[in-house]
């Protein structure tokens, strides 16, 4: 399967149920969620009180990625918000194993995240135990980055990784940064979940351009 998460950092927050429930009407399968320190990355973004009021409005499941700190202080309280993804950078949590698991003992779905520079090769002690791995097409910080061209060749990486160490099931692969309607082809062969923003939530029709993003997807199925 092939899934479809608009990253709502790039959404109109003063219109932000409205954006969301265009994406969601426009074939949605997970409304992806950055959380931001200005310490890990130099930005701010979203904390619990949003999260919480975006699991209360809509049932479509919440993919939440921590690009902070310290994240491992705060699991526990992003999955009561209504986390269904939980996504720690590989970069910023030393004990990773460790967290990975307790993120599966609450119930939620566990993801790592590889910055650009991050090689494939250090994630090979945690894929068995994950649910997905995250690769960043962009730095992480800011919605609205052009696309690493060398991310295609990572995401090939990964997937022949995965499949040589028969891990089943195999963690989904997504991809977040610079992805639009041109450039997605070249990633339908190795990506499973594309977080899409500003190439959605930048345009004159959220619902339009969802829809557009989902049917390529449909297409590769």
């Amino acid at each position: 399967m092939k899934y479809l998460a608009p990253s709502i950092l790039s959404a109109n927050f003063l219109n932000l149920e409205k954006d969301i429930r265009e994406a969601i009407e426009g074939g949605a399968d997970f409304i992806h969620i950055d959380v931001m320190d200005g310490h890990f990355v130099p930005n701010l973004s979203l904390g619990f009180p949003i999260i919480k009021q975006i699991h209360k409005r809509f049932s479509i499941p919440l993919d939440v990625h921590l690009m902070i700190s310290n994240a491992e202080l705060y699991i526990e309280e992003y999955i009561e918000a209504g986390a269904s993804f939980l996504t720690l950078h590989y970069e910023a949590v030393k004990h990773l194993h460790r967290y990975v698991e307790k993120i599966k003992q609450l119930g939620a779905k566990a993801g790592v995240s590889i910055n650009p520079h991050t090689p494939i090769y250090n994630l090979e002690e945690i894929l068995p135990y994950v649910d997905m791995i995250l690769i960043m097409s962009v730095n992480p910080g800011f919605g609205g980055q052009r696309f690493i061209p060398t991310s295609v060749e990572k995401a090939r990486k990964l997937k022949e990784l995965i499949h040589q160490m028969e891990l089943n099931p195999p963690p989904l692969i997504e991809m977040d940064g610079g992805i639009n309607l041109e450039n997605i082809d070249v990633l339908l062969n190795y990506v499973d979940i594309f977080v899409i923003g500003s190439s959605i939530f930048h345009t004159p029709n959220i619902y339009e351009t969802t829809k557009k993003f989902k049917e390529k997807i449909l297409r590769r199925v």
